[in-house]
């Protein structure tokens, strides 16, 4: 029972270290944490269903930062000036990822109606500002996408994508 009490504790604190001197980052990741063990079982929804309005109603509405309980995000996820920042809850976000202010990263709407996939990023991609990630696309491991891009192509792995629409920098690359 302890250490199902300690992978718990260690589960709510895993992106603290990551959003180190940023306490906003810190307390929004936390309360994200804590919505996401919640959304495990119905029962503990029906009992803890004023937490989740809280935080919907805190996270979103009064910070302004949509990271929907549904969300598929690992450690280590860092929130810089996260105003206006939508995430879809179809979303795959990796480890060690960096998001700022004003990006939006979700489905897009076909001619038919219907929505496409929700995009997916590795592990440490690097969000600029203002950043819109749309449609189904993957994006590799160790990614750079420069601020105001609009990234509606896969991006690959140790690159840097920049632009509108996001195109990727060749001779560059994140490992050089």
């Amino acid at each position: 029972m302890k250490k199902l009490r300690m992978n718990i504790f260690a589960y709510m604190f895993q992106d603290r270290k990551a959003n180190r001197k940023n306490f906003k980052g810190q307390l929004v990741l936390f309360m994200f944490r804590v919505a996401q063990l919640i959304n495990r079982s119905m029962i503990t929804k029906v009992i803890f269903f004023p937490y989740l309005m809280f935080y919907r109603f805190f996270v979103e509405w009064s910070l302004g930062i949509e990271l929907p309980r549904k969300l598929t995000a690992g450690k280590g996820l860092i929130i810089y000036h996260g105003q206006a920042l939508v995430v879809n809850q179809g979303v795959i976000i990796g480890e060690n990822c960096v998001l700022r202010n004003s990006v939006t990263i979700g489905h897009k709407k076909l001619a038919d109606g219907t929505f496409t996939r929700c995009p997916r990023l590795g592990n440490n991609i690097d969000v600029g500002a203002n950043v819109c990630i749309i449609g189904d696309v993957a994006i590799g491991d160790n990614v750079i996408i420069g601020a105001g891009a609009v990234v509606i192509k896969d991006i690959p792995a140790n690159s840097i994508a920049v632009g509108n629409p996001a195109r990727v920098l060749e001779g560059r690359s994140v490992l050089t």
